[in-house]
């Protein structure tokens, strides 16, 4: 009978530690997903900055070509 409770309180310590070690993974998955969602966030600046300086640039090109059309 003493057998079997430890056989029984080891196996439940097992899982405990197998448990544990689940939630311990599902955190780090969290902690990832929020890595990802922030640099996700991160990149779309970067784009948006990338497209309103292109727009830029072509605007300025179009108003140095047009300010040498009306000067020759």
């Amino acid at each position: 009978m003493k057998k079997e409770r430890e056989d029984w309180s080891r196996l439940y310590h097992k899982m405990l530690k197998r448990i544990e070690t689940m939630i311990d993974v599902q955190r780090i998955v969290k902690d990832m997903k929020k890595m990802a969602e922030e640099i996700n966030m991160t990149i779309t600046e970067m784009e948006r900055t990338a497209l309103m300086a292109s727009i830029n640039n072509r605007t300025v090109n179009t108003m140095n070509i047009t300010q040498i059309s009306e000067d020759l």
